[in-house]
């Protein structure tokens, strides 16, 4: 082998091992999906619940996906019609995801809990729609982090916060702002119980990023997010010019799990 080869091979390992170095970090960031069921009935809420306990997260485990978590809504505000479930699902990779649905078809057991859910006549639909969102988690939390909370669920609140950014680029500085500029490492600090980081991969109002995080009570909410906003780090951090403007709208929702929520 004569020197160019020699060269040419050394470059080829190098490249390779690095791309192989990349696949495996990111093979070990998870992806979430956030399901949000919609109904206007009490009666396809308790079908709902039926379904999800029975069947959806059973056959779930039977694909190896643990953590699942299923909350709903501690308010609603008085236009609102609907009521909601929102289920969310993580998934080791997008394959994982994408084949979910065709491993659920030839799952026989679920066919046959699911089925009154699954099957429901049109004149008689166990919900209204359901909306899906995919998110990648964030490099500081690359794991969905079951939250360790023991007090009675209908009083937990589960904060899930959506931030929208003006441009893909400031969505990027806002991401970068919890990675490397800590926000991430503060909310940690401050005992915030996150379950997940994130960025929308897929949904509405893109670009945003979102994450969840858990409190005893609201009470509990509030304090923790006064000692967030008057944290000297946080004061600094918001406070540099190169993280300004990231952010255009924010939308709050908060929840509590059901009894059959794995968290």
């Amino acid at each position: 082998m004569n020197q160019i080869s020699i060269k040419y091979t050394l470059l080829l390992f190098i490249l390779c091992s690095s791309c192989n170095l990349i696949f495996a970090q990111q093979g070990n960031r998870q992806f979430y999906q956030l399901k949000t069921y919609t109904f206007s009935a009490d009666s396809q809420v308790e079908q709902a619940d039926k379904y999800f306990k029975n069947a959806y997260l059973p056959a779930l485990k039977r694909q190896n996906i643990e953590n699942i978590g299923v909350f709903k809504p501690k308010t609603y505000a008085p236009e609102d019609t609907l009521q909601r479930i929102i289920v969310l699902i993580p998934f080791a990779s997008l394959e994982e995801f994408e084949s979910l649905d065709t491993k659920l078809l030839s799952d026989k057991t679920y066919q046959k809990e699911g089925a009154a859910f699954i099957g429901a006549p049109h004149d008689k639909k166990p919900y209204e729609r359901i909306s899906s969102i995919v998110l990648k988690a964030f490099e500081d939390m690359p794991l969905l982090k079951p939250s360790p909370l023991t007090t009675p669920r209908e009083e937990r609140v589960y904060e899930l916060r959506s931030y929208q950014s003006p441009t893909v680029a400031l969505h990027q500085n806002k991401v970068d702002m919890f990675n490397a500029g800590g926000e991430v490492a503060l909310f940690d600090k401050l005992g915030f119980n996150a379950v997940f980081y994130s960025s929308v991969v897929s949904g509405p109002d893109m670009p945003n990023l979102m994450y969840m995080t858990t409190f005893k009570d609201q009470a509990s909410r509030d304090a923790h997010w006064e000692a967030f906003g008057t944290a000297p780090v946080w004061k600094k951090l918001s406070a540099l010019p190169k993280y300004q403007d990231n952010v255009s709208h924010i939308d709050i929702t908060y929840l509590y799990p059901t009894e059959y929520s794995d968290y």
